[in-house]
């Protein structure tokens, strides 16, 4: 890894939404990590936000310079598997924005590239370290709720107007599920570990729309349901988070408010910053009696203090790369049950089960 206690340097390759919202703000709250390289076509920019960076508009050059040890990847989907290759075949340590790659063979193949390279490979699985995530791994792993029964969760949005953005386009990649069905699949799996079988259904509901702004997605364990959901045509009405079991059940309503906090100009050591002042309900399962629970206070910077424990050897890889290869296998076969109307089954490599623990579910 890199020697304890020495100065990490970080390019960062793409200063779009995530790249300026997250990576390079989360990325200059750690002490140890230095931003020294901007890969964007967005010089002046990026000079404003961060000033004294270097910037390139050729994204090779950052994946592989000889003055970055750790390259993060928040480029265009398509891009992550071909600029992570060659930053890894470079001797980089690499952390790549969700989703993980395109395609699952080639997640698979940076995994393996990775470990024959003896180097840090990690996926930007940043809502790990959001309010209502950690509140529902809290409530769940504090019992109350008994045996869980059902878990939903939902990120829905009002944005009924197609935006001319490729995400939003045809084209390898795009589409809502894969923006936010990562974020949603790591979360279920976080708590309860690796499904048996999927069934998903895709939808295109705005007009003019060129790709999915709807998926509804089940994962099917032994004793468990759990539920997925976003929506582009979605203002309001339900809750984030629910959670049902043989004592009870929880919800919790508006999500973490870390996005729109960083959107703000809001800085990750601010105080008050990761504070969710919406509590989650717990609804007690005989009487029905509502009890309110704090949501935690929460700091997305959590993930890249825990990238720079890992390089130092202090702790292990916040969000390997085999448990990041899992969400894509999921993420796959969801797109293929939606395809076929089937219920399918889920396959995994022995390195990606090994990094779950076996679901009592």
């Amino acid at each position: 890894m890199i020697e304890d206690g020495k100065i990490i340097r970080v390019g960062l390759i793409g200063y779009g939404y995530a790249g300026k919202t997250f990576h390079a703000p989360l990325i200059q709250s750690i002490p140890g990590l230095k931003l020294t390289l901007v890969g964007s076509s967005k010089r002046d920019t990026v000079l404003a936000d961060l000033p004294g960076v270097s910037v390139s508009s050729d994204m090779e050059e950052i994946a592989t310079h000889p003055d970055v040890d750790l390259v993060v990847i928040a480029s265009p989907n398509e891009s992550h598997f071909p600029l992570a290759a060659a930053a890894l075949r470079g001797g980089k340590h690499v952390v790549v924005d969700k989703p993980f790659t395109v395609r699952l063979v080639d997640a698979r193949s940076l995994v393996d590239l990775a470990e024959e390279q003896g180097r840090l490979l990690s996926v930007f699985h940043n809502r790990r370290w959001d309010s209502e995530v950690l509140a529902a791994k809290a409530v769940v792993e504090s019992g109350v709720l008994g045996e869980i029964s059902h878990f939903e969760t939902h990120i829905d949005r009002f944005r009924p107007q197609v935006r001319q953005r490729w995400r939003e386009q045809t084209g390898p990649g795009a589409g809502l599920w894969f923006d936010l069905g990562p974020h949603l699949i790591d979360q279920a799996v976080q708590l309860f570990g690796l499904p048996q079988t999927i069934n998903a259904n895709f939808a295109v509901l705005r007009k003019g729309g060129e790709t999915d702004d709807w998926a509804h997605v089940q994962l099917n364990y032994k004793s468990l349901r759990v539920i997925l959901h976003v929506s582009l045509l979605a203002s309001g009405g339900v809750p984030r988070s629910v959670l049902h079991g043989t004592l009870g059940s929880w919800a919790k309503f508006e999500g973490d408010v870390q996005e729109k906090q960083l959107v703000a100009g809001m800085l990750p050591a601010s105080s008050g910053f990761g504070v969710d002042p919406n509590p989650g309900i717990l609804y007690e399962g005989a009487t029905g009696k509502q009890t309110k629970i704090p949501a935690p206070a929460v700091n997305q910077a959590d993930y890249y203090l825990g990238i720079r424990e890992a390089l130092w050897g202090r702790q292990p890889n916040p969000v390997s790369p085999s448990q990041a290869s899992a969400v894509m296998s999921i993420l796959e076969t969801s797109f293929e049950s939606g395809v076929r109307g089937q219920v399918l089954s889920l396959h995994f490599t022995h390195k990606e089960c090994a990094a779950f623990a076996a679901s009592p579910y």
